[in-house]
């Protein structure tokens, strides 16, 4: 049988089920949605501190009311699946998405629960 009508081959559907699996725990929902409403002053400058959002775990921790070490735990999955990178900023660790694609994933996952 040809595969041409495949939309998804196996290995990319169970690299989506893993995927899934790691929007399945609302926590790291939350830590996503709150790295996606960080600002910036888009002036595209790679220099700027302002340009690359982000939180550290202690403004995560703060924001979200949970421990650090939980929101590490999380913050560690997340990198792991590729959906928060990370940057040092003095000594502090700075998260934040990915790239656009999570954000359009988180946007999409609500407009599909609000029809």
């Amino acid at each position: 049988m040809e595969n041409s009508h495949v939309l998804l081959t196996e290995e990319q559907m169970s690299d989506m089920a893993e995927l899934f699996k790691i929007f399945g725990d609302s926590t790291r929902i939350r830590i996503l949605n709150a790295l996606a409403l960080v600002p910036s002053c888009g002036c595209g400058n790679p220099q700027c501190q302002c340009c690359a959002p982000g939180m550290c775990v202690s403004h995560l921790s703060n924001k979200l009311s949970m421990t650090q070490p939980a929101i590490s735990y999380q913050l560690r999955i997340l990198k792991q699946a590729k959906l928060v990178k990370n940057r040092r900023v003095g000594k502090q660790i700075c998260y934040s998405l990915a790239d656009d694609h999570v954000k359009t994933i988180l946007r999409m996952a609500r407009e599909h629960l609000e029809e």
